[in-house]
């Protein structure tokens, strides 16, 4: 007899649509199976022939954490080339890597994590090189190409399932898992979920990971917002993966639960689908999520709408579909186009800030070019390692020839004497191993290596270069160009190519000596930042203990200004290379402390500018600097820019390209112009260009070319539900260029506290000299609308509006104004619905908390603050008699019309938690139509206040 073929299960047959495979797939696991897919490494089931499966692969700006792929310039430089159309081809670029390193090893995953789409709200958040912009419209326009580009074109079959991060409201690192951004509801809708929600509808993206830290009093793992907004956005299953460690933060370091299984229950049914928590090991998960359903804190239909939600991602990326997938034998990988592509989106990407005509440099021009940065390429943490390499040095070599090309690093050399008299010493060693070249899934847990000798002392010790990174962070470099580095067994050995890993172990601080004892004058103890141990001497070598500590006199062979110096003054013009390693002062969990440039840097520059006026600063950084560009004829920015990025900026140096990134966030002058780090009412606090009132250094959307472009003929129609807005730009120069046409709006006289002036629009486009192109832009009504707290949705405000073109937020060469019908605005009826509190228009001294631990929020005062609501425009009717006002905890509420004295106190003397709600009446009487106030003290949550009689 002939054995029968078994029939295809129907999950298997790719002539059903995707849900009812999904149906038929979900049916056949067992519940310990579906449990088991809850975690981010999902097991394979051999019964089924179904592949274990991982959510997570780093892509932000090409394939990183598998070793080799091509580098992209960091997202925030991909944010200033403002060029959709470019960042869609990286996208695509980065997903065929992905797909092509996936094919020879399986530990490469599908399921992209990125883009970043966190708004760049203040520059000295940490992960300010993850983001594209402050400006919600320009974030959501490119993170949109980047998916598309991720997901490929197919109409079913996805070659990579992009996941946004990090959702929401999410811009400090400091205390990131605990502490809790204050979002109002016209910030919350006009701003932080303006870029994850064009995005989303745009199609491309396969989910989202909440953040680390809490949205009002409320943690981002547990958001009603994934729910009521997310979900809303598409009809598409989208895979909500929580960020690594967050599920046991919600118990461990945040205290929201007292359990993990209340915790890990409490996330799915907000809508967490995988969970990335304890590395490899699924154990862990998989026993919370059996205790949460054994409490009947869950049940199995939670469990299948999670893990229907992944399958969904799978099936889209063909998994079960191996001869049908357009995307199986994508193999395009290191190819000429990628490198191509590679260096042209580090040109695009370049800003030129400031120039008196020194730029571009002429030919047979010599350059000196010094710095610290002149001759690196700096990766970040979600860099993949370099397959090719070009620095500023290199690339200018390369275009001016090595012979016309000086170079000065500007390091400090010092030699580190001991009490004893001996000197610090490096022993030779030959292994040229590249750390982290091999891949891992987490690179944080890649080990400092132990394999070279340590240091030691001797006579004549080894000059070291000394870089401080400001704020008085040092490395130490050897001379074959290998840092200072303490692994784990505690020895000092110049053994890391860069700095890096989850904690740097490459940085030091030197303190002086007198303040630990007194007695050893201008002696130095060295720290070690990642232990925060002291270095000290031993007979078996150098190393990190907890006693006897070294004290170190430095002996300086020579200073870093002294050699630049000397560069400059034989050189026609110099160029300063400066700006950050991204793995030290400003990385993920490390905000900057300060705009200002290190202060080794200043001295470099100020030596370079004072032996030669012809200096141009070259800034190579991932967020803003407030330097004083004076007395500097030319200041160029871009941001690390990957393998092609000493190439590229050779070539807009040499006029090769002209430069035409545009700024995708405001350069403020000063630490004195910034807001608090934790404040995120952009309205409130004035931030952003949107309502920053200040003098910038540069403003959002600023940058030069080595041309001039004229604007014309500016023409606005509108029609039903929309405008079109057209004109006309022109290339008045002598050089071919591109230009950044940006389309701005302002309400003229706003009811509210509205932009100064927002982006509606914009378009890079490429012109030869002389020749003129006919932009038109199509735009919605609904783009000039506001969220109107009044009747909780956006509304079109009657009025006149300004039109803006030009080319950038303060540079506008075109204006025209429009008067539009709207909806006009009507007065608050309070009598019957009463106010929710969170529901403002203005505030002080107040932070908007959680009413409940699954939905609503509730507003308490700052501590030790009297706080102050304001909700305008109030209709109390032919009059009322009464307010009453629920909520919790202990403390006053007083009552009062357009800023008058108090009509009613109500006082709260404590209830058992705070989500305990009462409410408690008093006289109140009113009528027509005032300016609500409220003013809070002491520890309470206000939720609501309604009105009778």
């Amino acid at each position: 007899m002939t054995a029968q073929t078994p029939p295809t299960p129907p999950f298997r047959d790719p002539q059903l649509p995707f849900a009812k495979r999904i149906d038929d797939l979900l049916a056949r696991l067992t519940l310990d199976e579906r449990i088991a897919f809850l975690h981010q490494f999902a097991p394979a089931v051999e019964r089924l022939g179904v592949a274990a499966f991982r959510t997570g692969q780093e892509a932000l700006h090409g394939v990183a954490w598998m070793g080799p792929a091509t580098v992209f310039p960091q997202a925030v430089g991909l944010g200033a080339t403002w060029n959709d159309a470019l960042v869609r081809r990286v996208g695509e670029a980065v997903s065929a890597e992905v797909r092509a390193m996936r094919a020879r090893d399986d530990r490469v995953g599908l399921n992209v994590w990125s883009p970043t789409v966190n708004l760049l709200r203040h520059p000295l958040w940490g992960r300010n090189e993850e983001g594209y912009s402050e400006d919600p419209k320009l974030t959501s326009a490119i993170a949109t190409a980047y998916t598309r580009g991720l997901r490929g074109d197919h109409p079913d079959y996805w070659r990579t399932a992009p996941v946004l991060k990090h959702w929401l409201a999410h811009n400090n690192e400091t205390n990131r898992d605990t502490t809790s951004s204050s979002v109002r509801p016209r910030v919350l809708h006009e701003y932080d979920l303006r870029a994850f929600r064009a995005t989303v509808e745009a199609g491309a993206v396969a989910g989202v990971m909440p953040a680390y830290n809490l949205v009002n009093g409320r943690p981002n793992h547990v958001s009603p917002y994934l729910g009521e907004h997310l979900r809303t956005w598409t009809d598409q299953d989208l895979l909500v993966c929580s960020d690594a460690g967050a599920p046991s933060n919600l118990v461990d370091s945040e205290h929201y639960f007292d359990t993990h299984e209340e915790a890990t229950a409490a996330a799915i049914l907000a809508g967490v689908d995988s969970f990335t928590d304890h590395g490899t090991d699924g154990s862990k998960i998989v026993d919370r999520v059996r205790g949460a359903l054994e409490k009947g804190l869950l049940s199995e239909a939670d469990i299948d709408t999670a893990v229907r939600r992944q399958l969904a991602i799978r099936f889209r990326l063909g998994e079960f579909d191996p001869h049908t997938d357009p995307h199986r034998d994508t193999s395009d990988f290191d190819t000429p186009a990628h490198r191509a592509l590679a260096r042209e989106a580090a040109e695009e990407a370049i800003v030129l800030l400031k120039n008196d005509g020194l730029l571009p440099l002429g030919p047979g021009v010599r350059v000196a070019v010094v710095g610290l940065l002149a001759d690196e390429s700096k990766l970040d943490w979600y860099s993949g390692t370099l397959i090719h390499r070009s620095t500023p040095l290199e690339g200018l070599y390369e275009r001016f020839g090595a012979e016309h090309v000086d170079f000065a690093e500007g390091v400090d050399h010092v030699r580190l004497r001991t009490s004893s008299g001996t000197y610090l010493s490096v022993p030779l060693a030959g292994d040229d191993a590249v750390r982290g070249a091999e891949g891992a899934l987490d690179p944080a847990l890649l080990a400092g290596r132990t394999d070279l000798p340590p240091l030691t002392t001797d006579a004549t010790g080894t000059a070291l270069a000394l870089i401080d990174w400001g704020e008085g962070l040092l490395t130490l470099r050897a001379p074959d160009g290998r840092y200072l580095s303490v692994a784990e067994d505690g020895y000092l050995r110049a053994s890391a190519d860069q700095p890096g890993g989850w904690v740097v172990q490459e940085t030091f601080r030197l303190e002086p000596a007198g303040s630990r004892s007194g007695s050893h004058g201008s002696g130095h103890l060295l720290r070690h930042v990642g232990t925060g141990g002291h270095i000290s001497v031993a007979a078996d070598g150098v190393k990190v203990a907890d006693k006897s500590p070294e004290i170190f006199e430095l002996e300086f062979t020579e200073r870093g200004e002294d050699a630049v110096a000397r560069a400059a003054e034989a050189a026609d013009v110099v160029v300063v290379v400066a700006g950050n390693d991204p793995h030290i002062n400003g990385r993920e969990t490390e905000d900057r402390t300060t705009l200002r440039l290190p202060a080794h840097q200043e001295r470099l520059l100020r030596a370079a500018r004072a032996a030669n006026p012809d200096t141009v600063l070259a800034l190579v950084s991932a967020y803003p600097y407030a330097v004083d560009p004076t007395d500097l004829p030319a200041v160029l920015w871009t941001a690390h820019g990957g393998q092609a990025a000493g190439t590229a900026l050779a070539r807009v140096l040499a006029g090769d390209v002209s430069p035409a990134g545009r700024l995708p966030q405001t350069w403020y002058a000063s630490d004195a112009d910034l807001p608090d780090l934790l404040d995120y009412d952009v309205i409130g606090g004035r931030q952003t260009y949107l309502y920053f009132e200040g003098t910038p250094l540069f403003p959002f959307g600023h940058g030069l070319a080595y041309t001039t472009f004229a604007y014309e003929d500016l023409l606005v129609t509108e029609a039903e539900a929309a405008l079109k807005v057209s004109f006309t730009v022109t290339n008045t120069g002598e050089a071919p260029a591109d230009e950044v046409a940006q389309l701005y709006t302002r309400a003229v006289d706003p009811s509210v506290p509205r932009p100064r002036r927002e982006l509606l629009a914009h378009r890079r486009l490429h012109l030869t000299p002389g020749a003129s192109e006919r932009l038109t832009f199509e735009l919605p009504l609904s783009a000039l609308e506001f969220w109107d707290v009044a009747v909780g949705r956006t509304r079109l405000e009657p009025g006149a509006y300004e039109l803006l073109a030009g080319a950038s937020s303060e540079d506008i060469r075109l204006r025209t104004t429009i008067t539009l019908t709207g909806e006009p605005a009507t007065p608050r009826t309070v009598r019957e619905p009463g106010l929710n509190a969170v529901d403002f228009d203005e505030q002080r001294d107040t932070e908007i908390v959680d009413r409940t631990k699954v939905s609503g929020d509730a507003v308490t005062p700052r501590a030790d603050a009297t706080g102050e609501l304001v909700h305008q425009g109030c209709d109390f009717g032919t009059g009322v008699a009464r307010v009453e006002v629920e909520a919790s905890g202990e403390g006053v509420v007083e009552v009062s019309l357009d800023g008058g004295p108090s009509l009613a106190t109500v006082t709260f003397g404590g209830t058992k938690g705070p989500y305990d709600y009462t409410t408690i009446g008093a006289e109140f009487a009113a009528h027509g139509v005032h300016d609500l106030y409220l003013r809070l003290r002491g520890p309470l949550r206000l939720a609501r206040v309604g009105f009778s009689g």
